[in-house]
């Protein structure tokens, strides 16, 4: 009995058994009629069941065989960053995935012992072909169409295998991925320069073959960039004929050179005052040198070296060892020379004893 059968006999089974419950409970049947009622229902489809089984009889063995599909022989490897050629050189793809495949009918006595070296290597040069036509700069892209590429089950060249392959990833090494970024800011900076550039050429004909061209048609632009406020126009003349032969390289037509002021520096104004100078103040060995030719002692005298040699170390004592040291660089006394108060006195003594006699006359009126 085939499913449909047994199906139908459910339904009309339930359906008779719904009817007549209904019958039953109308005409009020004894209470022992009720499992006489469901005996039947469940005995009635049993026997029908057996008598179909019955009459079928069992299938041969070959029959059952045949009806049964064989299991199909899956197979599956995964490959992890393998490099596959870009349309530039240097540059490869990684590809990542997951190679499916599926044995086929063995064709004459060869034997496959490895089958995931020989999908892995039809899946490879599926996807080479792709790759090696694709510029690298959109990996995510050419991933898609990877995906869609190997998606679909093909025998390989060896017809042993179908193969496909899913969970594609395809990227590209870290340092080429951030050479071709800073190759796409270098040409868009370049992208914009240029269009910078065309664009200051275009001003700069614009000004120079159309507003400067002469000093009329730098008035009539001048006029228009200031709402045709004539006065401010007119006031600029001088200023828009100088700037007009600056541009064109030639003099300031001579109807036009009253127009312009004099030059700042020939123009008349108030006498500017000079500057105070700022003399350097004297050091104290210079102020010592003035003090010693007060003194009469020139240069060469003995009697500088000697009283800058004292006046050093008193200075010395004061803790101004710097001026001390500039007077001995200055005056340059002796180095076996060391000044005694004594011999200064007698030097004293003996410079006054001979001091010459003043002359009777001036002694008499010294009397007087």
């Amino acid at each position: 009995m085939t499913t449909g059968c047994k199906t139908t006999t459910v339904f009309l089974t339930i359906l008779c058994g719904l009817l007549l419950t209904i019958l039953g409970l109308t005409q009020n049947w004894p209470t022992f009629a009720w499992p006489a009622l469901a005996l039947l229902l469940v005995g009635v489809p049993t026997a029908a069941f057996k008598i179909a089984v019955l009459r079928r009889g069992s299938l041969p063995v070959d029959v059952q065989e045949q009806r049964t599909d064989p299991p199909v022989e899956r197979r599956e490897h995964h490959v992890r960053h393998v490099a596959l050629p870009s349309h530039w050189a240097d540059y490869d793809f990684l590809f990542s995935a997951t190679v499916r495949w599926y044995p086929l009918e063995a064709v004459g006595n060869e034997l496959l012992l490895n089958p995931a070296g020989l999908a892995v290597e039809a899946v490879l040069d599926r996807a080479r072909s792709i790759t090696e036509q694709r510029e690298p700069g959109r990996p995510s892209l050419v991933q898609n169409e990877l995906s869609g590429a190997l998606s679909r089950m093909r025998p390989d060249p060896t017809g042993h295998l179908h193969v496909m392959a899913e969970d594609i990833t395809l990227s590209l090494r870290e340092h080429d991925q951030e050479r071709l970024d800073r190759l796409a800011e270098v040409r868009k900076d370049k992208a914009v320069w240029e269009h910078q550039r065309k664009y200051e050429q275009s001003k700069r004909q614009y000004l120079s073959e159309d507003v400067l061209k002469d000093t009329g048609s730098a008035v009539v632009w001048w006029l228009a960039k200031n709402d045709d406020h004539v006065e401010k126009t007119v006031a600029d003349l001088g200023l828009l004929a100088q700037l007009t032969s600056a541009a064109n390289d030639t003099d300031v037509p001579g109807r036009l050179l009253h127009l312009i002021a004099p030059p700042h520096d020939e123009q008349p104004g108030p006498l500017q005052e000079s500057a105070p100078s700022f003399e350097q103040e004297p050091t104290a060995a210079e102020h010592f040198e003035a003090f010693l030719n007060s003194m009469g002692f020139k240069d060469g005298d003995v009697r500088r070296a000697m009283l800058a040699k004292q006046i050093a170390d008193v200075i010395k004592t004061q803790d101004r060892h710097e001026t001390a040291e500039d007077l001995l660089r200055r005056f340059d006394p002796p180095a076996s020379f060391t000044p005694d108060i004594g011999d200064t006195s007698a030097s004293a003594h003996a410079t006054t004893d001979e001091t010459p006699e003043a002359p009777p006359f001036e002694r008499k009126d010294d009397g007087q």
